[in-house]
């Protein structure tokens, strides 16, 4: 193992972070929004595998007759 690695790796450690402790706010509105919209993303998405799977089993009915 080379030198070069770790003093690369402790030099980052060495270095903290400045942490600043300001209160976060957190808007419910837009986050209740999110949740709305991944979930029509999901149920679109669920939607289009239900209706590729009865069309694929209906051409399957239709081309095994």
């Amino acid at each position: 193992m080379s030198t070069e690695s770790l003093n690369r790796t402790s030099d980052a450690i060495e270095t903290p972070s400045q942490v600043v402790n300001t209160p976060i706010r957190v808007n419910v509105d837009v986050l209740k929004q999110r949740i709305i919209d991944q979930k029509k993303k999901d149920k679109f998405k669920r939607n289009i595998i239900v209706s590729g799977v009865c069309v694929s089993l209906g051409v399957l009915t239709i081309l095994s007759s």
